[in-house]
């Protein structure tokens, strides 16, 4: 039988009763002292109460607040992943000669602020800059060519900066409790077993700003593992060569040396939804295109077929809809070996 707690008025009622067990007692007469006694003992069990339901909640990781989640995840060699800076190249103009000396800032248009890693002395009328984020996160990460701006000037060096090729990338933020709880409970139930499908899951998601992971085995020839993973919280969700070379890295550490690891991204396959929506509020729309990419991100997959069933129902469900005609895809979405169904967007018909 589950348990349940007493409300605050029925330890009220509780308190009262047990102080009229005296003769005479009248725990109910209001302002009397025996009825704020009873009001301050049912209070007083009430917090104790909270504090027992709030225990029970802490005793399993599935329902355990951030704080104790963490300390269930330690005791399992689960660690949440910290935040971690973009870093990458800017492209400064200057004197030839010019020192460009290690720490120098950089100030995004945004006020984010970027630290070059290492001195450069210009060769030439240009030259890259390698900086890192002075704070951590998925906002640290800056698309080539946005403008950059010395904070303070250098003898020799032009104010203005741009953001090399290949831009500021592997900015991610801290593990959310969610994310953290789910690998915790897949280390549970799927315990280290010598290089199995789960271990390396398990290895990619362990590495900062890897949200989801798939493993192949075989599907190189025998003896060999191919991992395909994407990072939900970046802007582009498919990796590029520098993150798909920090999970081969990662997961090299820790495979058996007798498998052939092969880590890549997988390729996109962006679906274009055509729908015919009623009503078509802009409110209704949004309400369509968040259950749209909420079915993608749950049930997208490389190689995995996208069900045009689901799709329909996602729309169904949309906040507000009464009625839709789903005009394409007409079909199921299916991706070749190393494709992922990913948002195109929609056209409202």
């Amino acid at each position: 039988m589950p348990f349940t707690r007493p409300e605050l008025i029925d330890l009220r009622d509780a308190a009262y009763a047990d102080i009229e067990r005296i003769p005479g007692a009248d725990a109910r007469l209001a302002f009397g002292n025996l009825n704020v006694l009873a009001h301050i003992v049912a209070g007083a069990v009430d917090g104790l109460y909270g504090y027992l339901d709030w225990q029970s909640r802490q005793l399993l990781p599935d329902t355990a607040d951030a704080e104790v989640l963490d300390r269930h995840a330690s005791i399992w060699s689960v660690t949440r992943r910290p935040a971690e800076p973009a870093s990458g190249d800017v492209t400064v103009s200057g004197a030839i000669g010019t020192v460009v000396p290690a720490g120098t800032l950089f100030v995004r248009t945004d006020g984010q602020q970027f630290a070059s890693t290492v001195e450069v002395v210009l060769a030439g009328a240009t030259a890259a800059v390698n900086v890192q984020a002075a704070v951590a996160g998925v906002l640290s990460n800056t698309a080539a060519g946005s403008a950059m701006t010395l904070v303070s000037p250098v003898p020799g060096l032009a104010s203005a900066a741009t953001v090399a090729a290949g831009g500021l990338v592997n900015g991610s933020d801290v593990e959310t409790d969610a994310a953290l709880r789910a690998r915790l409970l897949k280390r549970v139930q799927s315990p280290p077993d010598g290089g199995s499908m789960t271990d390396y899951e398990q290895w990619a998601l362990e590495v900062p700003g890897v949200t989801r992971a798939w493993v192949y085995p075989l599907e190189l020839g025998p003896g060999t593992v191919t991992v395909r993973f994407v990072r939900d919280g970046d802007v582009s969700l498919i990796p590029d060569a520098g993150e798909v070379a920090a999970v081969q890295s990662y997961i090299d550490a820790l495979r058996p040396v007798t498998s052939a690891l092969t880590v890549v991204a997988p390729v996109a396959s962006p679906i274009n939804f055509q729908i015919q929506l009623t009503p078509g509020s802009a409110a209704v729309k949004a309400a369509v295109e968040s259950e749209l990419r909420d079915l993608i991100k749950r049930e997208a997959a490389p190689g995995k077929t996208l069900l045009v069933s689901h799709i329909r129902e996602a729309i169904s469900i949309a906040v507000g809809e009464e009625d839709h005609v789903l005009i394409a895809p007409a079909a199921n979405v299916v991706n070749a070996v190393g494709q992922i169904a990913t948002f195109g967007g929609i056209v409202w018909s």
